[in-house]
């Protein structure tokens, strides 16, 4: 088969490095990829958005099925763009794509079916939006209703903090806002595979959103994740199942609009139960690296037996090993990022024992050399049989890496780890 794979990210990268295996896979496309997936896969200068310009590469390159890894060419409808044409392709369509698009179409989805989530507002107004965070005080959640890369959200510790992002939102022109009651709890990531009317429940993965160490300073697109998730109990995987995943699939089916695709769902573990923070509608990054790591299985014939409608007797098999990865990111990140530094050193990196270098922001220069070229530039991932160990690699390859210009958590893993001592 020829597979055309959408992206250029760290999840792109660790699609790429996960379907290059497959026997079925005869060539392999990405556009625009970045220079870690030049390895693995022929690269295409097509942007993403650009609808006729990805459908005219699937006709100039005879692609039989086509992966869409981020969520912009979703919202905009590539996937009903493309199957219009008759290219097979996994991910939602436009309108099942609004669960991440619209987090308050997600949130009246969720009331409307009784999915637990936290109570919420929603506002066009910035006068109504400041009224309500006054009327419930700090702490409290302030996030842009669109797409936003993973830093539309503030979460308000304070009244000031909390009306300074909602006046900083509705700066923009044809703002929309959500307000949300803060949950205290840990946060965890779940994944599962849904065909229309079936879920296939993924490994269990956990996200650090903080730019800092301590979880301190902005959110961020993701700052290092592991998988699995200790806190994601076969108990609590059946709870979320029965009282989120499957009331999504069947609220969005009678809702006229199916979901295939991969539904993410950040949940929040409360003393209540787990509830609901945002959907997203694709693979996380940087979880899908982790996950990606951890599959057995051929990733290929999942993909396609999701968007075919035919999950239900499917079974995947994952690694018992822990996988964890260090996003390195540019010095600027999360605001501006500073580009075209020299990266050194991967090779001697990825070198280490059970440790895999996943590139989400890179080029090439004509000598060879890498330059940074995003704001989260490299995933670096290592293996082992506990998280701890799995950091221990990753961290070891980090500090093979010379380039001063980037920067990376030290603590990614802490929970899970914190979690092992005591067990």
């Amino acid at each position: 088969m020829n597979l055309l794979v959408i992206g250029s990210g760290g999840r792109e990268h660790a699609l790429c490095w996960a379907l290059s295996a497959s026997p079925l896979v005869n060539k392999l496309v990405c556009a625009p990829g970045n220079a870690g997936i030049a390895a693995v896969a022929k690269l295409a200068k097509v942007d993403p958005t650009d609808r006729d310009a990805v459908l005219q590469l699937c006709r100039d390159e005879h692609i039989d099925f086509v992966v869409v890894g981020p969520e912009a060419p979703l919202v905009i409808g590539l996937v009903d763009h493309l199957e219009a044409a008759g290219f097979a392709c996994f991910g939602p369509t436009k309108a099942a794509a609004q669960l991440e698009g619209s987090k308050g179409f997600m949130k009246d989805l969720c009331a409307k079916y009784g999915i637990p989530t936290a109570a919420y507002g929603r506002f066009k107004d910035a006068a109504g939006a400041e009224a309500f965070i006054r009327k419930h005080g700090a702490p409290i959640v302030v996030k842009a209703d669109g797409l936003a890369a993973g830093k539309g959200v503030t979460v308000a510790m304070t009244l000031d903090e909390a009306l300074a992002a909602n006046a900083a939102l509705f700066s923009q022109p044809g703002a929309e806002v959500v307000i949300e009651e803060y949950l205290d709890g840990e946060e965890i990531s779940f994944f599962a595979l849904v065909d229309g009317k079936t879920a296939l429940p993924l490994a269990s993965a956990q996200d650090h959103k903080r730019v800092g160490d301590g979880d301190t300073g902005p959110n961020t697109g993701g700052m290092g994740a592991y998988s699995p998730a200790p806190a994601m109990t076969p108990a609590l995987q059946a709870q979320v199942m029965d009282s989120i995943i499957m009331p999504t699939v069947r609220a969005m089916a009678a809702e006229g609009a199916p979901f295939k695709g991969v539904l993410f769902a950040g949940l929040m573990l409360t003393k209540d139960g787990p509830k609901l923070l945002e959907y997203n509608v694709r693979f996380g990054d940087p979880e899908c690296q982790t996950l990606m790591l951890r599959l057995k299985s051929d990733l290929l014939p999942a993909l396609m037996a999701a968007r075919d409608g035919v999950l239900k007797d499917f079974d995947l098999r994952w690694r018992d090993d822990a996988a964890l990865c260090v996003v390195m990111a540019a010095e600027g990140y999360p605001g501006e990022p500073r580009k075209g530094t020299v990266i050194a050193g991967l090779d001697d990196a990825a070198a280490e024992s059970d440790v895999v270098i996943f590139h989400a922001g890179t080029t090439a220069r004509e000598d060879g050399a890498i330059l940074a070229n995003g704001g989260r530039v490299l995933g670096v991932c290592g293996l082992g049989p506990s998280v701890r160990a799995a950091q221990a690699r990753a961290y070891a390859a980090v500090d093979k890496i010379r380039w001063p210009e980037g920067f990376c958590r030290r603590d990614i893993g802490w929970r899970a780890i914190a979690r092992e001592q005591q067990s």
